[in-house]
């Protein structure tokens, strides 16, 4: 869903227009949830990298954003990016070794800019926990799922949601499943 969107042969809207009416046929609610998970990844490993920090219970980071210095020049495009942290997330895939010179000039002036940056490979989503506690690390949250504050009540994601969640992240990235 993630290459169509970013081909613009479709829209996260017209996705969930066309899973509206998927209702009562087998898979309709998965595709009800992977329509409202839909963003213009540039590649398959960027969007697994999306579902992993998802299914461990991190905010959702925005993708492909353009990102500018503060004179307002543009000075890369992330793959990941959650502003409130300033943190470029990038997948360096089997074709970063023939770009490293790009991406090296491109993280300095990234990081001369103010941002900070994490970088993973194929090898990382091997370890999703990992992956998840650099990323938490880099957010400043120390929970995997962060409470909110609504009319003086603490409130989390229901344990159930949660499973949920987990288990349809675990079926699309081919995890298995933690009953525990």
């Amino acid at each position: 869903m993630d290459a169509a969107v970013h081909a613009q042969l479709t829209d996260k809207e017209s996705l969930a227009r066309y899973a509206s009416h998927a209702d009562g046929r087998a898979g309709a609610r998965r595709l009800r949830s992977l329509a409202a998970l839909a963003e213009p990844a540039e590649s398959p490993m960027e969007t697994r990298l999306r579902w992993l920090l998802l299914r461990s219970g991190l905010p959702k980071p925005e993708v492909q954003t353009e990102l500018r210095n503060a004179e307002g020049r543009f000075v890369g495009r992330a793959d990941l990016y959650y502003d409130s942290s300033r943190l470029v997330i990038e997948f360096d895939g089997g074709n970063h070794r023939d770009r490293l010179v790009e991406d090296n000039r491109r993280q300095n002036l990234l990081i001369t800019a103010g941002f900070r940056m994490l970088r993973f490979t194929y090898a990382d989503l091997n370890q999703p926990e990992v992956v998840a506690a650099r990323v938490r690390s880099a957010l400043g949250h120390s929970a995997s799922l962060e409470p909110t504050v609504r009319k003086n009540r603490v409130r989390k994601a229901s344990l159930d949601t949660a499973r949920r969640n987990r288990s349809v992240f675990s079926c699309l990235l081919g995890f298995e499943e933690d009953r525990s």
